[in-house]
C-alpha cells in the first residue's frame, strides 16, 4: 500500500505524539467505506460526496472513544465493481460501515452483497426496490425513492399548471428510470392527462437530439427528464438550443441541484423545474450548520452530492453513538425507528423498511436580474412528502 492509498483518519493526526512515537489512541479506528463514481460520467457527483464524509470526519474525529476513518472506492459506476470493492474493504480492512451508492443499480448490488456479508450500508439511490422488493437489515435509504419524487414534482405542476395535458419523457432505461416512468404514468392516468411519447436512452448515451426531435414531434406542453446528472445536463442543453423553452414547460424530476445548475448556468436554468432532495436555503438547524462549515472548508455552499454523504455518514454515526458499539445489529437496531433533526428537518427512519422520511423539493430557476447571490438559482416553490406504505412498495423485512 503507497502512501497515496492510505485511510484518511480525521482523528489519528491530532492524536499522534512528536517523534515518531506511538499514538496516544491504541483503539482500532472506525472505518467508513465510500463507494461511488470517482471516474466516469457521474464522477462528478462522487467528488463531492467524498468532501461531504471528509467535512463530517474531520470535524468530528472520534465515535465511542474511537478514532474515525473513511476510505474513497471507486465504483465506476458499475455493480460488479462496486461489490467487489466493497467486499475487499470489509474482509481485508474489516469496515462495516458504508456510505454511497449514487446509482440504484449499484446500490442494490452493495445493499445485498452487505446484507449477506454484516455491514450497513446508507445510500441516496432512488430505486424504490432499494426499500421496497429488495429491502434488507443491511440497507438504509436517506432520498425519497422515485415513487416520491414524481408525487412532488409531477403532482404540483399539474396544479400549476391546468392547461399542460400533454407529457412526453425521456428515460434512463435502467431500474432508476423505470422506477421514475412508471410513477409518471400512473399519476397522468390518474389525473386524465395524455403520456404522449417516451424516449429510452443508455447509461452511456451523450447525444439527445434524436429524442428531442421525436418529443417536438410529439408536441408535448411538458419535456419531463427522468434521467440524472450529467445526462440530464445534456438533454436540457439540447431542448434548450431546440428552442423547447419557449413552447413547452419543462422539468427535471431528479436534479442534482447546485453543482448541476453551477454547470447549466442561470440563462438555462430560467423557468425550468427542478426537483431536487436537497438545497442549501433550506431553514433547518442541521442545514445551517452545514453550510457554516462547507463554506469554511471549501469555499462553496454544500450541492445535494456533499450534504447527502454528509447525513448518510453522521445517520452511521449517529447509530454507533446511541448503541455505543460498532456491532452491526447494535447499530441497526439503534438506528431503526429514530426521529432525528436532519438537513430537512425533522426526519425518520422508518423501522420497517429503513426508509428515511422527509421532504422532497420542487424548485423553479430564476432569471438572472433577480439572483440575490451567485447561487441563487432557484426558488423552492413546493415541499412535501410522498411514500408508499412498506407493505405497498414491497418491503418484507427478514427479521
Amino acid at each position: 500500500m503507497n502512501r497515496r492509498d492510505l485511510l484518511k483518519l480525521g482523528g489519528l493526526a491530532a492524536l499522534a505524539s512528536p517523534l515518531g512515537m506511538k499514538p496516544a489512541f491504541a483503539a482500532d479506528p472506525i472505518l467508513f467505506g465510500v463507494p461511488n463514481p470517482m471516474s466516469g460520467p457521474f464522477a462528478a457527483n462522487g467528488k463531492f460526496a467524498q468532501m461531504g464524509v471528509e467535512l463530517f470526519v474531520e470535524h468530528h474525529k472520534t465515535l465511542i472513544g474511537r478514532p474515525v476513518g473513511y476510505k474513497i472506492l471507486d465504483t465506476q459506476g458499475k455493480p460488479a465493481t462496486a461489490i467487489r470493492q466493497v467486499q475487499d474493504l470489509f474482509e481485508q480492512q474489516k469496515a462495516r460501515f458504508f456510505a454511497g451508492g449514487i446509482l440504484s443499480s449499484e446500490a442494490l448490488a452493495m445493499g445485498k452483497g452487505l446484507d449477506k456479508l454484516g455491514g450497513i450500508f446508507v445510500t441516496t439511490a432512488g430505486a424504490d426496490e432499494i426499500t421496497g422488493s429488495d429491502c434488507n437489515r443491511a440497507t438504509f435509504r436517506w432520498s425519497v425513492p422515485t415513487y416520491g419524487a414524481i408525487r412532488e414534482t409531477v403532482g404540483p405542476l399539474i396544479k400549476r399548471h391546468p392547461e399542460a395535458k400533454r407529457w412526453y419523457t425521456i428515460t434512463p432505461q435502467y431500474v432508476f428510470g423505470e422506477g421514475l416512468l412508471t410513477a409518471t404514468k400512473n399519476i397522468l392516468k390518474e389525473n386524465k392527462l395524455e403520456h404522449v411519447g417516451n424516449s429510452y436512452h443508455s447509461l452511456d448515451e451523450r447525444e439527445f437530439s434524436g429524442y428531442l426531435t421525436n418529443a417536438m414531434a410529439a408536441k408535448p406542453d411538458v419535456l419531463l427528464l427522468l434521467n440524472f446528472g450529467s445526462q440530464s445536463s445534456e438533454a436540457l442543453r439540447q431542448a434548450v438550443s431546440f428552442g423547447m423553452k419557449n413552447n413547452t414547460i419543462i422539468l427535471m424530476a431528479w436534479a442534482s441541484g447546485l453543482e448541476q445548475f453551477e454547470s447549466l448556468g442561470a440563462d438555462l436554468c430560467q423557468d425550468v423545474y427542478f426537483g431536487v432532495q436537497y438545497w442549501h436555503s433550506i431553514d433547518s438547524p442541521l442545514n445551517h450548520e452545514l453550510v457554516k462549515r462547507t463554506r469554511d472548508k471549501f469555499k462553496i455552499n454544500p450541492n445535494y452530492s456533499l450534504a447527502g454523504a454528509y447525513i448518510l455518514t453522521k445517520m452511521m454515526a449517529d447509530g454507533i453513538v446511541k448503541a455505543n458499539s460498532t456491532d452491526v445489529p447494535k447499530v441497526i437496531a439503534a438506528m431503526e425507528g429514530t426521529t432525528y433533526d436532519g438537513l430537512t428537518g425533522k426526519e425518520t427512519i422508518r423501522k420497517e423498511d429503513h426508509q428515511v422520511i422527509k421532504n422532497y423539493y420542487l424548485l423553479k430557476g430564476k432569471a438572472k436580474a433577480s439572483m440575490k447571490d451567485k447561487d441563487d438559482y432557484c426558488d423552492i416553490v413546493h415541499g412535501g412528502q410522498s411514500f408508499l406504505t412498506p407493505e405497498q412498495a414491497g418491503c418484507k423485512m427478514p427479521a
